[in-house]
């Protein structure tokens, strides 16, 4: 608990005043305090196997969706005082990150692994990748 408030020691008032750059302070507070827990910002994944690839192992692309920083307003929201139509007024937008992800052999259908992602644009997140093994046709 001592760690969610130490965390959250300004959230409403960034929320509130500042939306645009809470993820910049949610990334400072974590470099200074310590990294938060991965249960609120979990990001699914899922990678299709054949039952041949399954039992071989390989490395398989995942795009990643990421919420980070609008690159035409810079996380202000707005562009001369007129919402930013990238963003609509939010100072985030989504992009796709991917990634190159190794699946190791006899991995059976259902099995999870995470790992964590960081990127320049956006937080760190967990992501959980959920193995679905198709069967032989």
């Amino acid at each position: 608990m001592l760690e969610m408030t130490l965390h959250d020691c300004f959230a409403d008032e960034i929320a509130i005043d500042f939306p645009s750059v809470g993820r910049v302070v949610d990334r400072m507070s974590d470099a200074f305090l310590g990294e938060r827990s991965d249960h609120d910002n979990v990001v699914p994944a899922e990678v299709c196997l054949s039952e041949r690839e399954a039992w071989r192992g390989l490395v398989v692309p995942v795009e990643v969706p990421l919420r980070g920083t609008c690159q035409r307003c810079g996380g202000r929201g707005e562009t001369w005082a007129e919402p930013c139509c990238d963003c609509r007024g939010t100072g985030e937008s989504l992009f796709r990150h991917a990634v190159r992800v190794a699946v190791p052999a006899r991995v059976a259908d259902g099995a999870r692994f995470r790992f964590r992602l960081s990127s320049p644009h956006a937080a760190t997140v967990c992501v959980e990748v959920r193995v679905a093994i198709r069967p032989a046709a």
